[in-house]
């Protein structure tokens, strides 16, 4: 029967279909689900009961005005810093690996193999790297004859357990930053970097006036995730430090994960999930404002 109809409705059928799958996904397991947090937002809803009794605002002023809650942003504040140096350093083995270099595609195997690696895997192989007493850090530091350094407990101190956490980031993703750095380059024509030799331009100012500009885009696509990776982290300190010392590593995801899962409050949960995803979309934004009034 479908062969009996013509073509243009034949066309019409297949790509409503083809739209219709991927909206129907859509909207049924992302737009739902987030119309469905922001109402238990509302409400003071344990996870359990049939009961969902509406509060108003009660939970997003909880939010805000409870430092034992908003104040753990300032946690994720290191895996921003880290981020950054990870975008520069990712962008610096991009231009070096993007030459005529002998053991080329070694080095980028090498530098892209931590980010297949699991997660939780790498959270525990850090855990016997940072570990006081045995932890082949403190080893190496020792051997090196930084004895005092050698006895620094990595995941123990308040004051850096968490450029310690993100220091893991760093080793994680730095090779997949680098590789999109490294498809952006090879976009980049020889020409430019030819005719810049031949007016007698240097290494920096090739850098600066051709390859910087080639990549701006990809470097503000690098931002982006920098930036939710920043604010959302959770496998790193969850499973090396539980949130420790003192909660000194506790993100934001993970107050999220202990209120809903520890304490049973799924209507605040959800308000602090909803601030989560306002914060994020207001960061972002105000990166974008910035990266493109440079750009014009």
């Amino acid at each position: 029967m479908f062969s009996r109809l013509s073509f243009n409705t034949q066309k019409k059928i297949v790509t409503i279909g083809f739209v219709a799958l991927p909206l129907l996904l859509l909207l049924t397991f992302a737009y739902y689900p987030a119309l469905e947090l922001l109402r238990l937002s509302f409400t003071n809803w344990n996870g359990i009961s049939s009961d969902k009794d509406w509060i108003g605002w009660a939970n997003y002023a909880e939010v805000f005005s409870n430092p034992d809650i908003f104040g753990v942003f300032k946690h994720n504040f290191a895996y921003f810093v880290v981020g950054i140096v990870q975008n520069i350093a990712a962008i610096f083995f991009a231009v070096v690996l993007n030459n005529r270099l002998k053991g080329k595609n070694f080095f980028r195997l090498l530098l892209f193999l931590p980010y297949i690696l699991n997660g939780v895997a790498v959270a525990y192989l850090f855990g016997y790297v940072y570990d006081t007493t045995n932890g082949s850090l403190n080893l190496l530091l020792a051997q090196l004859g930084f004895e005092k350094l050698s006895m620094t407990s990595w995941l123990g101190n308040e004051s850096f357990v968490n450029y310690t956490l993100a220091s893991v980031s760093f080793w994680r993703f730095m090779g997949f930053n680098m590789v999109i750095y490294l498809g952006a380059l090879q976009s980049i024509p020889n020409d430019l970097y030819e005719a810049a030799s031949i007016d007698g331009a240097n290494g920096w100012q090739k850098f600066s006036r051709i390859t910087l500009p080639n990549i701006y885009k990809i470097i503000e696509l690098n931002l982006f995730l920098t930036v939710t990776g920043a604010l959302e982290v959770f496998d790193l300190p969850f499973v090396l430090t539980k949130g420790g010392p003192a909660g000194a590593s506790e993100t934001f995801v993970m107050k999220i994960v202990e209120t809903a899962f520890q304490f049973n409050n799924y209507g605040l949960a959800s308000a602090m999930s909803v601030v989560l995803l306002i914060f994020v979309i207001a960061v972002l934004s105000i990166q974008r404002y910035l990266l493109t009034r440079k750009d014009g």
